[in-house]
């Protein structure tokens, strides 16, 4: 969506027109004869008339040039000029709240007193708002030159803004809710991997924001810190929101498809009846049994390997599992509903946590820097178990991650995990209808693959 471009207002650069009241005469003697002073009077005004004339009117020539002369304007001009409203006029202090920070100390710092924090917050329903604001929330003051309070404006939500004035006649308080309605621009995007995900993401013109919601979708089929490959690719169907002609925030994502290794996965955004969710071409909920990873982006150190030497015991050991490193304190999240069956700490697996699932499958976390649940607490998909540490037998920070079905230990990247339920019988035909097109839109969204393969052959031969 394009931007509205501020009216410029150009000032008038001709001189200005030469007026009689700026005229200076020339004096004038007239010689002592008898001459009434009425006929010097008209003698003075004809002899102003004809200088007058002579300098207000233009020859032949400087007609003839001026009707000559084009003005080019340019299309952005060298000096934007924008008329200035009332609200511009004023100049505002923000606060931003901290946290254990209360509208009475922020009045105190400000020299204002707390009769006017009492008067504002019960002047009306919508100045009480500003008891319940939170940490984080903005208050922006506009103060006299003496320091009094004039007022003051708080963002109620994303749409509402409160302002609260006092007026200077007869000193008292008003409100005014003014809205601040928001516009959504449907864009879409799409790339190739040729080092990142999020590299990928910032020259498509995705924020990091939508490159992680974008890996949040396809969570429950792509392991997105081991399994990314150069030349995976993606496209992407999503919304832009703006407020007052200005970039807000990103929207949702509409539908996107992600390529990885040579599998393509697809899914839509759709409301059952329920909320909204993302379903693939089928109707089947991309949401899953078990999420692929138990924690975002970072980078694999260690592979599920039953041969595998370790650098601290020097010995050969079996490897059950994957090692995430990633920074100290990264949450640790739960890899699907369950039951937290030990919770404890031992010289070799450092803090941990076991997690039983439905269907005979054992989950383990080793190595916290803190366990965030007990045993026998129950836990869902997604909640933060732990955080990533260096406790027990390790040689750096990380995440040990191990998947046991029956008693087995299996490779989480790989093992087969149950499907998600699909859509019910009576609404499959309706979200068809709805997703077909949208689907047809994604795949039109084209990536130079061609233009990818010789930069990936470039960069092997270099």
């Amino acid at each position: 969506m394009n931007k509205k471009r501020k009216q410029a207002v150009f000032k008038n650069s001709h001189k200005p027109r030469f007026q009689l009241a700026n005229l200076k005469l020339p004096n004038i003697s007239f010689p002592k004869l008898k001459i009434h002073r009425i006929t010097a009077l008209v003698f003075t005004v004809l002899v102003s008339i004809a200088v007058l004339y002579a300098f207000s009117s233009p020859s032949i020539e400087t007609i003839k040039k001026h009707k000559q002369l084009q003005v080019q304007i340019p299309v952005q001009p060298l000096v934007n000029f924008t008329a200035i409203t009332s609200d511009d006029e004023v100049k505002w202090k923000e606060v931003t709240i901290k946290k254990g920070q209360s509208l009475s100390s922020i009045f105190k710092d400000l020299n204002l007193s707390q009769t006017l924090l009492y008067n504002i917050i019960h002047t009306n329903k919508s100045a009480k708002l500003l008891s319940k604001i939170k940490p984080g929330a903005i208050i922006a003051f506009s103060l006299l030159d003496d320091g009094q309070f004039s007022q003051l404006k708080y963002k109620i939500s994303e749409s509402e803004e409160l302002i609260v004035k006092l007026t200077e006649k007869d000193n008292q308080l008003s409100t005014e809710i003014v809205m601040h309605p928001t516009e959504i621009n449907v864009q879409t995007a799409n790339g190739i991997i040729t080092g990142s995900l999020f590299n990928a993401g910032k020259k498509s013109g995705l924020t990091d924001a939508m490159v992680m919601k974008l890996a949040g979708i396809f969570a429950w089929d792509i392991d997105f810190i081991l399994d990314i490959r150069q030349g995976d690719s993606f496209s992407i169907i999503y919304e832009k929101v703006y407020q007052d002609g200005e970039f807000l925030r990103d929207g949702n994502i509409i539908a996107a498809s992600f390529t990885n290794q040579g599998e393509t996965y697809e899914a839509v955004s759709y409301d059952d009846g329920n909320g909204w969710s993302y379903y693939n071409p089928e109707g089947r909920n991309m949401k899953k049994a078990f999420l692929r990873a138990p924690l975002n982006f970072s980078y694999i150190s260690s592979s599920f390997n039953p041969k595998r030497f370790h650098p601290v015991q020097k010995r050969v050991k079996p490897h059950r599992g994957i090692d995430y490193a990633a920074p100290r304190g990264t949450p640790v999240y739960a890899a699907g509903n369950g039951t937290v069956i030990k919770a404890g700490y031992n010289k070799y697996n450092g803090n941990y946590v076991f997690i039983k699932h439905p269907s005979g499958i054992v989950t383990k976390y080793l190595h916290f820097t803190k366990k965030k649940v007990k045993k026998g607490q129950k836990v869902t998909q997604g909640q933060t178990i732990g955080t990533v540490g260096s406790t027990g037998m390790v040689t750096g920070a990380h995440l040990h991650y191990e998947f046991v079905l029956n008693g087995v230990h299996r490779n989480p990247r790989t093992v087969k995990l149950p499907k998600a339920s699909p859509l019910a019988k009576n609404k499959i035909k309706d979200y068809l209808i709805y997703a077909t097109p949208i689907l047809s839109q994604l795949d039109s969204i084209t990536v130079d693959k061609v233009a990818i393969q010789k930069h990936l052959e470039n960069k092997k031969e270099s």
